[in-house]
């Protein structure tokens, strides 16, 4: 089993799940059952699923779940994207999430490859 809480890509999909806690909390009230909780249930889904995938004995399950990750991860990207130019956000904050998902997709992906090559 291996320890999700030593890799950098945990790390950082922890702090883009607690930024889009933060930053959703201030959308409209008429999206907190559309976009708020899409947004809240992809961010949470990257590390869950790195957790999920550091629990798994074979190297095949352990990638397989980082992919999900992966997968979510842009999804969250385009759902970010999409509430800039929605201006739900301000652009400070647009650009420090942006800036963080962005950092969080190279080290995991890298995590990805870097287990292919094994």
């Amino acid at each position: 089993m291996r320890d999700h809480t030593k890799l950098r890509a945990f790390e950082l999909a922890d702090e883009v799940a607690i930024l889009t806690y933060q930053m959703t909390s201030e959308f409209p009230k008429n999206e907190v059952y559309g976009l708020t909780s899409q947004m809240r249930r992809a961010a949470v889904s990257v590390p869950s699923n790195i957790v999920e995938g550091c629990a798994r004995e074979s190297l095949a399950d352990y990638l397989r779940f980082l992919n999900i990750a992966f997968g979510s991860l842009r999804e969250l990207h385009y759902q970010f994207s999409l509430s800039n130019r929605l201006n739900y956000l301000c652009k400070k904050d647009s650009s420090l999430v942006e800036a963080k998902i962005i950092e969080t997709e190279k080290v995991l992906n890298g995590l990805i490859r870097s287990l292919r090559k094994t």
